[in-house]
């Protein structure tokens, strides 16, 4: 038993208002079933089968437990004792569901159904081994005439029987009996059950708000001595000591011998030595019922605001699990809208993701921060395309490397003798010092070559960071994985579309710089060559000694001897600085265009991947598809079940609690 020091008390005392109170609160909070959510003050007999258990209960409750072998408990019975003196009693029998049972509602429906009440005090062996028979059948147990035979797939249960007992000769008391231990098993009584057995045993004496009743038969060829030894509590030395009781015999309940004559039988028999020797508030049913009835009480007391904190808390943790699996979705409507609430919340992310309204505890790396990533993205591929689209460097007036478009040319072969030797090649009916102008298309499409791959690599970068938005913003608002997953699902074949449409946008812009005839109404190509060309001419007078600002007499015929350039040389001069002007507006004007229609265009318009699920699109879902997608699963609603019939329980708990405050 606990370790509480208890004074000797009457029997009266056991029905006090107090104790009757609180003995009746934890009594409401089982018949709840909150014993299946948090342990609560109790009172457990345990011990091996044929210990006694039953005699012993026999005393404490007035009631004949049946001696038939075949009939030992197979579920553990709580005991409620009551006195009402102003009536002549009742018995009540019902079934408390236990924990397989607790969250089944049908099979807790099926266990609540049983119910018995039988008027007056006195419940006869026979009717009360009908009942326990009719009880274990209820709880699908085989019935007593069928536990003799071998191989039954269910011979202990989980439940528990309440007996409420109410009288005059009754006082308040409430204690739980357990099936008891055997040791050798059968083909009756298996190694299975005894390992059920223990389990549910294990279940009740590690608990600390448990107090363990444990029962030693006195009768197995132990010296009378021994026996007074143990019971004076110097052998096996327990903190609230032992109780020694003299219960009926079975010749003695064959013999018809009364519960009453039982009490009567034990006073004597302690009333002469050597039992005499033993204190008397130590032996007799009455004063071990006066014992524990304090006992119990005094526990309950001490344990009740730490019982009711854990109720308190269990209800706000049932309450955030709850909110966790959202609203029901049972009906059409109700997943619609549950659905709609996702698409809305999920808008609402997008469109403050792409305005750059982010959350102040995302980290710089955070998937969210889409328009950054975006941006960051869309600067690199420009960068990249000015690094590396070309590829032949392009050279300035003093035949050093363009910096703007020299690094990283995929070909170091000098880009004028690559021209000189393609104009050569494509000479044709122009004449001389003139440019076909196939030649420069056919240029311009060589040096450009490498625009589709870095556009190509572009696009797929930008499909994963839209891919990994999406993924994490539905990871944090849909909790439940089958329905993510039907998101994601969703959102991934919008994508693909959106790369597919991406890819043709793609073909289109490069087919337009590259497929057809070099044209450009934006002024910079003009600007820029003229200017290369005055900066050609002015290079060449340098070479002559000439500087900016200088006052010479010179010699017109001279100069122009010495700036004048072969036709070839004019003409490969001339395609080069066109080239490079061209290529300047042109690789500029592909890279806003990639941007403004592929990237932004098909990946976050109305029908991209961002926008693709949205209120809008979930009010055109199907009924069948509405419910592939947001009915909930068998373990979702099992879920939902458990946790609602917990929080239920709990709270009506906390209302008991709160409203009988100790």
């Amino acid at each position: 038993m606990g370790g509480l020091s208890l004074a000797d008390s009457s029997v009266e005392d056991l029905d006090n208002k107090d104790r009757v109170r609180v003995l009746g609160i934890i009594d409401k909070f089982r018949e709840l079933g909150v014993n299946e959510d948090i342990s609560l003050p109790q009172l457990v007999v345990v011990g091996d089968q044929s210990s006694g258990k039953s005699s012993l209960l026999e005393g404490l409750t007035g009631l004949s437990f049946p001696i038939a072998s075949e009939l030992c408990t197979r579920f553990a019975t709580q005991i409620v004792l009551r006195r009402s003196p102003t009536d002549q009693g009742s018995v009540k029998v019902s079934i408390l569901p236990g924990p397989t049972a607790i969250n089944d509602e049908s099979q807790k429906s099926h266990l609540q159904s049983f119910a018995r009440e039988i008027e007056g005090c006195s419940l006869s062996a026979a009717d009360f081994e009908n009942i326990l028979d009719e009880a274990a059948v209820h709880m699908g147990l085989p019935a007593a005439s069928d536990l003799a035979v071998a191989d039954l797939p269910k011979r202990f249960s989980d439940d528990v029987l309440k007996i409420e007992l109410s009288g005059p000769e009754h006082h308040h008391l409430s204690v739980v009996d357990v099936p008891g231990l055997f040791h050798n098993p059968t083909k009756y009584q298996t190694q299975e059950d005894l390992d059920i057995i223990r389990r549910l045993l294990e279940s009740y004496i590690v608990d600390r708000r448990t107090i363990i009743l444990a029962v030693m038969d006195a009768r197995n060829n132990l010296a009378n001595q021994e026996v007074l030894n143990i019971a004076q509590n110097s052998v096996e030395r327990l903190t609230h000591g032992w109780f020694a009781v003299k219960n009926r015999s079975t010749q003695e309940i064959q013999n018809g011998v009364t519960i009453q004559q039982r009490h009567r039988n034990e006073k004597k028999f302690f009333d002469t030595a050597p039992w005499n020797a033993l204190p008397k508030p130590r032996v007799g049913i009455s004063s071990l019922k006066t014992f524990l009835g304090k006992l119990l009480y005094e526990h309950i007391q001490g344990e009740f605001p730490a019982l009711v904190q854990e109720i308190r808390t269990l209800v706000h943790d049932s309450r955030v699990d709850l909110d966790a699996l959202g609203p029901p979705r049972q009906t059409t409507l109700q997943q619609r809208q549950f659905l709609s609430r996702m698409a809305t919340k999920y808008q609402q992310i997008a469109a403050d993701s792409l305005k750059g309204n982010y959350d102040s505890e995302w980290d710089a790396k955070d998937s969210r921060k889409l328009r950054m990533h975006l941006h960051l993205q869309n600067e690199l591929f420009a960068t990249v395309m000015t690094r590396e689209g070309h590829t032949r460097a392009f050279r300035n007036v003093d035949d050093t490397v363009d910096s703007n478009y020299g690094a990283r040319a995929t070909n170091d072969e000098s880009i004028y003798t690559w021209i000189r030797q393609r104009y050569r090649e494509s000479r044709g009916s122009e004449l001389p010092g003139t440019v076909n102008p196939t030649v420069l298309e056919n240029l311009f499409r060589q040096q450009a070559a490498g625009w589709r791959t870095i556009a190509t690599n572009h696009l797929n970068t930008i499909d994963r960071i839209v891919s990994r938005f999406n993924e994490r913003v539905w990871q944090d608002l849909v909790l439940e994985e089958d329905v993510r997953r039907e998101f994601e699902t969703r959102n991934v074949r919008s994508a693909r579309e959106a790369w597919t449409k991406a890819s043709k946008q793609l073909e289109l812009l490069l087919a337009d710089e590259t497929k057809g005839i070099l044209q450009t109404v934006n002024h910079y190509f003009a600007d820029t060559l003229a200017a290369t060309r005055q900066d050609r001419v002015l290079h060449r007078l340098k070479g002559l000694g000439f500087e900016e600002g200088g006052t010479y007499r010179v010699d017109l015929a001279e100069i122009t001897a010495v700036a004048h350039l072969s036709n070839e040389e004019q003409a490969v001069y001339d395609i080069h600085d066109i080239l490079r002007a061209y290529y300047k507006v042109a690789i500029k004007r592909f890279t806003d265009n990639v941007v403004l229609q592929v990237v932004e265009r098909c990946y976050l318009d109305e029908s991209g991947p961002i926008k693709y699920v949205s209120p809008g699109y979930i009010g055109e879902l199907a009924d069948e598809e509405l419910s592939r997608i947001a009915a909930e699963s068998y373990a979702t609603s099992s879920t939902r079940n458990e946790i609602s019939y917990r929080l239920e329980r709990l709270e009506r708990a906390l209302e008991i609690a709160e409203a009988e405050r100790m």
